[in-house]
């Protein structure tokens, strides 16, 4: 992969959409981190976001943010710090990057399900905590305190409602459209509550912004890797920013010619070509307190429906 090539488009993408550090570090944590045990010394996650744009200051600052709400926690290293997961935070990572890494679910029966905050049933914290857990989740808002998912598995709805402590504080429903009406105005409220035509919109943008470094990736193969970091991480970032937006919804309530299957097509491509070389260089500038980082998980090779690492 040519080098300058690589590099002035990288510096293209970050000029044109500048990197917030707090999601930059959700992201590198996500995807990279979380597999090789959740953990890294706090001065390698500055060098790794380094040629990202990302100065020293704004890590701690952000890391600092992330510790408080309760997304990592620092341990004293001597006089390094090692940030890690915290249980809340590997289970928010786990909620949406599943959605981000999972092939979408091929059947659906029809159901639905519907959330309804009470008036007064909770506090307002917790409902706007409770708002966008539902929210990554893919559900869409029906109306003020009314939420809704078209999906017949309530699983991860009963272990996020139990987590929270909110089992006995909303109203949890299943319903389903009445067969002898017409479809139409089901489709104008996905429509709206889900504003699919920007969600297109934005897959149709990070298939434009990517099709150059897949097209390296295709014709001159190996490269630096360094360059396999960079790109996979700003790739995974890029894509999450759509696909947490984005409520998976079933084939039938999409409209035809979805550019989100394309676009998860080509981000599986581009990550799995990057992937060797990406954890080469993880490996070789990210450490622990106990050294080296251990070796990734088998969720890392269980993405996207299976990924090789030759």
């Amino acid at each position: 992969m040519s080098s300058r090539r690589f590099g002035d488009w990288i510096d293209s993408l970050l000029e044109e959409t500048p990197l917030r550090a707090n999601s930059l570090i959700i992201t590198l944590f996500g995807d990279a981190i979380a597999p090789h045990g959740g953990a890294v010394l706090l001065g390698d996650l500055i060098s790794a976001l380094a040629p990202l744009g990302i100065n020293e200051r704004a890590v701690r600052t952000s890391a600092f943010r992330l510790l408080q709400e309760d997304w990592l926690r620092a341990t004293p290293v001597g006089r390094r710090s090692e940030y890690s997961l915290t249980a809340s935070g590997y289970r928010r990572i786990s909620h949406a990057y599943r959605r981000i890494y999972d092939s979408p679910k091929e059947s659906w029966q029809g159901s639905w399900q519907i959330v309804i905050f009470a008036e007064g049933a909770l506090q307002p914290a917790a409902r706007e905590a409770l708002r966008r857990e539902l929210l990554w989740d893919g559900y869409g808002t029906i109306a003020p305190g009314v939420y809704a998912l078209p999906s017949d598995d309530a699983g991860p709805l009963r272990e996020l409602l139990a987590q929270s402590g909110n089992e006995s504080r909303v109203a949890v429903l299943r319903a389903k459209a009445l067969d002898s009406l017409t479809d139409a105005p089901l489709c104008n409220l996905v429509e709206q509550c889900w504003r699919l035509d920007r969600l297109a919109d934005d897959y149709r943008r990070f298939l434009s912004r990517f099709s150059l470094p897949r097209k390296l990736l295709q014709r001159e193969g190996a490269g630096d890797p360094a360059q396999h970091f960079m790109l996979r991480t700003l790739l995974i970032h890029e894509f999450r920013r759509v696909q947490l937006r984005d409520p998976q919804l079933p084939e039938t309530l999409l409209p035809r010619d979805w550019p989100g299957h394309t676009a998860r097509a080509v981000c599986r491509e581009i990550y799995e070509r990057t992937l060797p070389l990406s954890e080469c260089h993880l490996f070789t500038t990210l450490r622990t307190r106990n050294g080296t980082l251990p070796p990734a998980d088998a969720t890392l090779l269980d993405r996207f429906g299976g990924l090789t690492d030759d």
